[in-house]
């Protein structure tokens, strides 16, 4: 869980993430029937080891990696992240603002 997050329930096509009992983040299809479409979601990480830690859940389940950890400078001078893609075409992100040495 290097997010804190777990897939921890299902509800017919949705999936919903919990840290302990309750799923507070709930990914599902379009309710209307629409088309669905790319999304990006952004998690925060509690630290830099954390974007690393889902860079190498992303491998260990062979996700399409968009962007391996690194500084993103064109955002901010510690927007440290990593972007992967889902099964569904979706852009997931994990992302930690601080500075490496505030990690320590």
């Amino acid at each position: 869980m290097p997010l804190g997050l777990r897939a921890a329930y299902t509800d017919g096509d949705g999936i919903g993430f919990a840290s302990g009992e309750r799923a507070p983040f709930w990914i599902g299809p379009p309710v209307d029937g629409s088309p669905a479409r790319e999304v990006h979601i952004a998690f925060a990480a509690a630290d830099r080891a954390a974007v690393e830690g889902f860079y190498e859940a992303a491998l260990g389940i062979k996700a399409e990696i968009l962007h391996a950890p690194r500084i993103f400078p064109e955002y901010d001078d510690d927007y440290f992240a990593c972007f992967v893609r889902d099964p569904d075409g979706n852009n997931i992100e994990a992302v930690c603002r601080s500075s490496a040495q505030n990690d320590r």
